[in-house]
């Protein structure tokens, strides 16, 4: 795997500067690897802040808070991981994004995961998808729709969940944009925990094609402009 960078340093706020590496599609517990050692290299202060943006072949992975019913009832292998955040899916279709960036002190992961909400909303908004956040539950979100006579009701439905794991000031993990996916992956846990909504993708809301190419060049740049708008470390 040839880990790329692309892309300007950004050179304001709590990000001194940003490496952003481009890697297409890598297997999930490959780009944890990476994730350890950029985050080791960062806490020694011997690496700059860095943006990993992927796709993950189909994969299941489980946050420290998941239950066991909450797993696939059918077997299916689910890689645990030490963020925050219960069980999800990754897999083609879907942008993966790592930000590895050192917090100010005091650490405020609330205010981290916030900062890549507001990146997500706009990106989504950019192509023309509405959405928000719902209190207490992470992610970015379509809301319900309204009772119509069609009947067709939609209850809130995560179009972008967000998991990070903070250690020694700097961050790991990140977030995923559910793009053009295949939603039924969703089908065999319960995602994210959550019983009362869905899941949902940028393809399925605007019903056309929306691949990751599409987005990428907006979710790097929205990304960036959060980081950059952080306190300073």
């Amino acid at each position: 795997m040839e880990w790329g960078e692309r892309g300007p340093l950004t050179t304001l706020g709590t990000v001194s500067e940003l490496r952003v590496v481009r890697a297409g599609t890598v297997p999930y517990e490959q780009a944890w690897e990476r994730q350890r050692e950029i985050h080791a290299a960062r806490v020694a202060g011997e690496g700059p802040d860095t943006l990993l943006l992927l796709e993950h072949p189909s994969v299941y992975t489980a946050g420290r808070r998941t239950e066991p019913h909450e797993r696939p009832l059918d077997g299916t292998p689910v890689i645990d991981v030490d963020r925050g955040g219960k069980i999800t899916w990754h897999g083609p279709g879907q942008l993966v994004g790592y930000p590895i960036v050192a917090l100010p002190d005091p650490v405020d992961v609330v205010a981290h995961v916030r900062r890549l909400e507001d990146a997500l909303i706009a990106v989504c908004a950019g192509v023309g998808v509405q959405t928000q956040r719902v209190e207490g539950r992470s992610g970015v979100w379509v809301a319900a729709d309204a009772p119509g006579p069609d009947s067709r009701f939609r209850p809130e439905r995560k179009i972008a969940a967000i998991g990070v794991r903070v250690a020694r000031g700097v961050t790991m993990h990140g977030f995923a944009l559910n793009c053009d996916p295949d939603l039924a992956a969703f089908g065999a846990i319960v995602p994210c925990g959550i019983v009362d909504a869905g899941v949902t993708s940028l393809s399925a809301e605007l019903g056309r094609d929306v691949p990751v190419a599409e987005v990428v060049d907006a979710v790097e740049d929205a990304v960036r402009r959060v980081l950059a708008l952080a306190p300073a470390v």
